[in-house]
């Protein structure tokens, strides 16, 4: 409970501030904005406050009150269970008669206690360990307690404070300690160069490790803390950054000698990145372990892929988005002879088509190809600005014209207009070639050319920046990367060789 005056001085600044209830609770540090409220409207009606510090509805003997707080320490130190049990009082005032009998613990504290603000509580910190007066008097400039001001100090200060000196039983006695009070501060000196070591240690890890601010550093490897160490040196000491990163001794001192040493892989990382960069940055460390194979330089695919990490070298990601030139069913279509099927035993037997767009600044550029299901190699293509029938009609021309003397291949496309115009189904028929389509809005029908269209825009495409692009320029360098595809990158499949490098190795004339 409050004296008269404590309560008289409550109300006098709630009128004063303008009846901010928020506002003189966190100058005064004191009551809850509910209890000044009830005693600000007990004022405007009486023009005074009780004398006894008891409100209507508020009065209780003292054989109840010592019941209530007997019930709260005896059930559990449950508030709620304490007022359904015994029916009185509220919330409010047994946590009062708590904070007066038990003190400000954090279970008699309740909602009602003005919160700290975390500068408040340094303030009041370091003016307990620097004070000149007790340290009574500085718990009473922020309304609290002693006790709860040596809780404030053990939470911000740690271990440190409660190893100091200075006894709460007997504080007045260490009031004009000047041992004391030093050793006070000199924990407080400690605890701030600690703080200080770990904000040092978050800031390099993200410059120079490449790690964000919140990392753990525990969770570094042993060269990334020799980094952190060697970085922060000239500033602290090595036992206590070896301490903080939690790096032995040894270890340190071995990692600072296997940085020191001269990169084995120097000429590889350089092979790796020149790879990389000839081959439109596509790519990944399966064929760039392939490629230096067929240079003479064998490296695992594990270290491989760690240089590429390393050097930052990192293929492109998909940006699926597809062109459909479906427009209902106009004629009747073919069977699905293909079925899925994308294997052939030799070339110019299976042929897979359809049509992608590419969205540039000037404009759309559209690409019709004619796909081997042998090898992948792309036998023609034509590149337009517009998906006429000029752009399948001139591509499946110039394929027609690669055929030997009895050859017959299966075309196979999707269910577009641009299958089913006349001149389309004239060229097939004069080739004596035989058609073949997906099912309706059945992509995986056409897997193989589809998977075609993937590669050639994450590797191509999705992977530039084409601003100031031209469209005469990108139909040049898409050109320029189909016949690239051809003749240079080595596919996997077929044993780390390009489909024109394959066909030459079997004989067979591309």
């Amino acid at each position: 409970m409050y004296s008269y005056e404590d309560r008289m001085r409550a109300v006098q600044l709630y009128i004063q501030y303008g009846r901010r209830g928020a506002a003189t609770v966190r100058d005064l540090g004191y009551p809850s904005v509910k209890h000044l409220r009830r005693w600000y409207r007990h004022y405007l009606k009486t023009g005074d406050l009780p004398p006894d510090r008891s409100l209507p509805g508020n009065s209780y003997s003292p054989e109840k009150r010592r019941a209530a707080v007997d019930h709260y320490l005896q059930t559990g130190r449950c508030v709620a269970h304490t007022i359904r049990a015994l029916g009185y009082p509220d919330g409010g005032t047994l946590r009062i008669w708590l904070n007066e009998d038990l003190g400000p613990t954090p279970q008699s504290q309740g909602r009602g206690a003005p919160k700290r603000h975390i500068d408040d509580k340094r303030q009041a910190v370091y003016e307990l360990c620097t004070r000149q007066t007790s340290a009574t008097a500085v718990a009473q400039r922020y309304g609290v307690t002693d006790s709860a001001l040596y809780n404030w100090r053990d939470q911000l200060l740690g271990k440190e404070a409660k190893r100091s000196p200075v006894k709460r039983q007997d504080d007045n006695a260490n009031d004009g300690d000047p041992e004391a009070l030093r050793a006070e501060v000199k924990a407080l000196e400690k605890r701030v160069h600690e703080l200080q070591l770990e904000h040092d240690i978050l800031v390099k890890a993200s410059e120079i490790v490449k790690k964000e601010g919140g990392v753990n550093p525990q969770t570094l490897s042993n060269r990334e803390k020799t980094l952190l160490v060697d970085a922060l040196k000239g500033a602290y000491r090595l036992s206590e950054l070896w301490k903080a990163v939690q790096l032995p001794r040894s270890s340190y001192y071995y990692q600072r000698e296997a940085l020191q040493r001269p990169d084995k892989y120097a000429e590889a990382r350089q092979a790796i990145a020149t790879i990389f960069e000839n081959n439109y940055r596509c790519y990944g460390y399966r064929r760039i372990g392939e490629s230096l194979r067929c240079d003479g330089a064998a490296l695992s695919e594990k270290v491989v892929r760690r240089l590429m990490s390393e050097e930052g070298l990192i293929v492109g990601s998909t940006q699926r988005r597809r062109f459909s030139s479906y427009r209902g069913e106009l004629s009747p279509a073919p069977e699905n002879i293909i079925a899925r099927d994308f294997q052939a035993p030799a070339p110019n037997e299976k042929w897979l088509t359809d049509i992608t767009e590419f969205p540039v600044p000037d404009g759309k550029v559209y690409l019709s190809p004619m796909i081997d299901c042998f090898d992948g190699l792309a036998v023609s293509w034509s590149i337009s600005a517009s998906p006429n029938a000029e752009l399948v009609n001139a591509m499946l021309d110039e394929a027609i014209r690669t055929l030997a003397p009895g050859e017959r291949p299966v075309v196979h496309s999707d269910r577009g207009c641009h299958y089913r115009w006349p001149g389309w189904l004239k060229r097939l028929e004069a080739a004596d070639l035989t058609r073949s389509m997906s099912r309706k809005g059945c992509t995986p029908d056409n897997a193989a050319c589809e998977a075609f269209f993937g590669r050639l825009k994450v590797e191509f495409f999705y992977a530039r920046q084409w601003t100031g692009t031209t469209m005469e320029q990108f139909i040049a360098e898409l050109d320029a990367y189909i016949r690239w595809y051809n003749e240079s990158r080595i596919k996997m499949s077929l044993g780390g060789r390009s489909p024109i490098e394959y066909r030459r190795d079997l004989g067979i004339a591309a």
